[in-house]
């Protein structure tokens, strides 16, 4: 039988090594051990008072399927979290860049101050807010433990949401530039297009696999429809975009002029594109990921 002194050996031991510790217990003698643990975890029926007030969870049912359930679903927070702010960022960025390529290239600014303020408010913030309720990921137990010092967004995340935001601002520049001087469309009707490309192109983002719903699978293999929300508020800020552009009243406020059926067919077009890019760098990865598996197996 293992002492509260080895116990707590046990523990310090593995945090040594950089491990997240969790420590279960249900006696006095468990006490100690459970303090020192990252997260003690004491049992709510058979459990003591005493491991009770050292412990910072209590499974009410002495079921350590609970335990299971309960990771899993901190780690559904997490990503919920991460992509949320991926999903965010990527567009931010794209924005910054749209502006930054006109000004050092001195074009005129394809976007005006109060179609930056309405995709922040509208086509960023509904699906964000849906983006933090999405179902948790298939594979997501399956996936190893984060590493203690492992950061929010790293390294390879921050390239993600700068690549996906510089593919943004291209494809909207883009069509800012091909409806400005191929098709000599005045300023105010190519700034149309450009801000409603812009603001497709996000709302298509929020269902983007790769970028926002998961990290392996493609959006088919994740589906359209398990996040309700993130339809409804899809629906919502296409409805409030469309409303804007076909309400004479609000032309005038939103600096926004009427657009023929040509401009509509290349902004589905274009808003369209990132997801292609991505589906397509996904297959790849799926690809190269079952090569180099396949290839392990045959060693």
């Amino acid at each position: 039988r293992v002492s509260a002194e080895h116990k707590l050996r046990i523990v310090q031991a593995w945090k040594r090594n950089g491990a997240i510790v969790a420590m279960t217990g249900d006696g006095v003698n468990d006490a100690p051990a459970i303090k020192a643990a990252d997260i003690g975890v004491a049992m709510g029926m058979a459990g003591t008072d005493v491991t009770k007030e050292a412990s910072d969870m209590v499974v009410t049912d002495d079921n350590f399927a609970s335990i299971a359930a309960a990771v899993e679903e901190g780690r559904g927070i997490f990503d919920n979290i991460r992509k949320t702010i991926h999903f965010l960022l990527s567009c931010n960025v794209s924005e910054v860049l749209v502006m930054l390529f006109a000004t050092l290239f001195g074009l005129p600014l394809p976007l005006l101050p109060i179609h930056i303020l309405w995709m922040n408010l509208v086509t960023d913030g509904f699906p964000a807010l849906a983006l933090a309720v999405d179902p948790k990921a298939p594979d997501l137990m399956q996936q190893p433990p984060r590493q203690t010092h492992a950061r929010l967004l790293d390294g390879g995340r921050l390239w993600t949401i700068t690549s996906e935001g510089l593919m943004l601002a291209v494809i909207a520049l883009s069509t800012f530039l091909y409806s400005l001087f191929v098709w000599q469309q005045p300023i105010e009707q190519a700034r149309t297009v450009t801000f409603t490309v812009m603001v497709v192109a996000q709302l298509v983002h929020a269902f983007n696999a790769f970028n926002c719903r998961s990290d392996r699978w493609s959006l088919f293999h994740v589906g359209v429809t398990t996040n309700h929300a993130l339809i409804w508020a899809v629906v919502a800020s296409l409805a409030l975009q469309v409303g804007i552009l076909t309400i004479p009243l609000l032309g005038p406020i939103f600096k926004v002029a009427p657009l023929p059926i040509e401009d509509w067919e290349l902004m589905v077009a274009m808003a369209l594109l990132p997801l292609a890019v991505v589906e397509a760098i996904k297959w790849f990865h799926r690809r190269a990921s079952a090569g180099l598996q396949k290839a392990r197996g045959d060693q």
